[in-house]
């Protein structure tokens, strides 16, 4: 169930389902008593309301509100509209609720009952005005169980369409969708569930989805594991741009790629702080560079197959050449950081310079500063991030605590594994260098920043509460070791 729909292919799940035989109505009871499950499951009876909206989230209300009361529990059922203004399946689920229906009102919640939020579904177009926005205020401290997502938050990007409730559980139906796990939705869903409501695995030939919750499945089986018959340069000869003030960034990204598996890593660095790196891990290679001559000179080397500038590197003109040289050298490039900013008057000097080959690892600011058209579209995370990748033809990680990884041609990946301790400096340059490990063993562009995210979040995990960037390399070896034995 790695898949996520959005709301247009959710909808034509729906479709294709229901052209299939299945009637709606079949379709709105079984979502309907999927929810109740999860609530018996969760809480015994006691008092709740369940609020429904004008749509088909409504339906499922309405059937919510009819299996709970033949369940024994005490339900109050509220609408948000006139009944006889309901069309369709809504209407026909409505047909079958016996009890009162109230007008959905703030004062229904006063005495804390369980709520039932079945006002809206993910494909909300406005944000929540009038009434309907401050039921979903009132819910604030109440115990809400989101049918699809809570009300106010679209499926798509995530985003709260003026207000959303936050949820302590959201069923959501066949497949979960991007704004289930894209911020700040995740954040509100609490538990998700997926409940099966009888739409066949069969409908995803049609819809052929491009988003997909990252996970070892993606890429497991083109993942670089050495082989008997390997020696180092086989594993890759991966350089690492070094800058001359802030080391710290190029040592760790260099670890992450040793952890990751290069089997060679060099930093190049000005003649003056070679001794600085030298004196870091014995299995790093330091040369200098003291111009952009001597780093094409390097690079000139076709065992040098994988780049990384910009951890640390510098802003200006020195670090916008090595970038030019490596780029111009046909090196696969992982590119992040000062080697991002350095771009920033003039971005599209960088990115008609793009290909397949590249990948770019910005953070949100990074990102507005060589997609600022983009980045101002208030479309979502995940629509940014695939517009970006359209556009200057290479791979495009946008990092964060729900990093999105896309490619040019559409595919786009969303991470979920991330813990809040990876919020500490450097730890973006460990990925960066985890990445650029796992490209200079072979593995494509798409695939590696996968998996370079997933092992990154999945090493933060192992390691736990008090994690610095250093530790993340030193916790790879662990979560590697797991995923060879076939663990996630």
């Amino acid at each position: 169930m790695d898949e996520l729909l959005s709301v247009a292919e959710m909808y034509r799940a729906d479709a294709l389902t229901m052209a299939g035989g299945v009637p709606g109505p079949v379709l709105m009871e079984a979502a309907g008593a999927a929810v109740v499950r999860a609530v018996c499951e969760r809480w015994a009876p006691h008092p709740t309301v369940v609020l429904c909206g004008p749509g088909n989230n409504g339906g499922d209300g309405f059937v919510i509100a009819r299996l709970l009361l033949e369940a024994g529990w005490p339900v109050r059922l509220a609408l948000l509209g006139s009944r006889s203004a309901l069309r369709g399946d809504a209407a026909v689920a409505a047909g079958h609720w016996t009890g009162p229906v109230e007008a959905a009102d703030p004062w229904l919640l006063e005495g804390n009952p369980l709520v039932i939020d079945a006002l809206f579904g993910a494909g909300l177009a406005r944000p929540l005005d009038g009434m309907a926005k401050e039921v979903v205020e009132a819910m604030a401290g109440r115990t809400v169980v989101a049918v699809d997502v809570p009300s106010g938050l679209h499926g798509d990007s995530g985003q709260v369409m003026g207000v959303a409730p936050q949820a302590a559980l959201t069923v959501t139906f066949f497949r979960r969708k991007p704004g289930h796990l894209l911020l700040p939705g995740r954040a509100l869903c609490g538990e998700v569930v997926v409940a099966d409501i009888g739409i066949p695995d069969t409908v995803l030939d049609a819809i052929a989805p491009q988003t997909l919750v990252n996970g070892p499945e993606l890429w497991r089986q083109c993942f670089p594991w050495p082989r008997l018959d390997a020696h180092k340069y086989a594993r890759g000869h991966a350089v690492v741009l070094g800058g001359a003030r802030m080391t710290g960034a190029a040592r760790l990204s260099a670890r992450g790629a040793l952890r990751a598996g290069a089997g060679l890593v060099t930093v190049a660095c000005p003649p003056d702080s070679v001794p600085i790196y030298a004196a870091g891990s014995p299995s790093l290679i330091v040369a200098d560079v003291a111009d952009g001559a001597a780093f094409e000179a390097l690079l000139a080397d076709p065992r040098k197959n994988a780049a990384l500038l910009g951890p640390g590197a510098g802003v200006g003109a020195d670090t916008r050449s090595h970038v030019v040289a490596a780029l111009g050298a046909g090196k696969a490039c992982v590119l992040d950081a000062d080697a991002l900013t350095s771009f920033a008057e003039s971005p599209s000097a960088l990115l008609d310079r793009l290909n397949g080959r590249c990948l770019l690892t910005p953070h949100e600011g990074e990102f507005a500063r060589i997609f600022p058209d983009i980045a101002v579209q208030d479309v979502g995370k995940l629509a940014r991030a695939r517009a970006a990748a359209a556009r200057c033809g290479a791979v495009v990680l946008l990092k964060g605590a729900d990093t999105v990884v896309a490619a040019p041609d559409g595919r786009a990946v969303v991470n979920a594994n991330a813990p809040a301790d990876l919020a500490t400096a450097g730890s973006g340059d460990v990925l960066a260098g985890m990445a650029l490990g796992l490209i200079a063993q072979g593995m494509n562009t798409f695939d590696a920043a996968c998996a370079a995210v997933w092992l990154h979040g999945a090493a933060a995990t192992a390691f736990g509460p008090g994690l610095i960037a250093e530790d993340l390399p030193d916790a790879l070896p662990g979560v590697l070791k797991r995923l060879k034995a076939g663990a996630r």
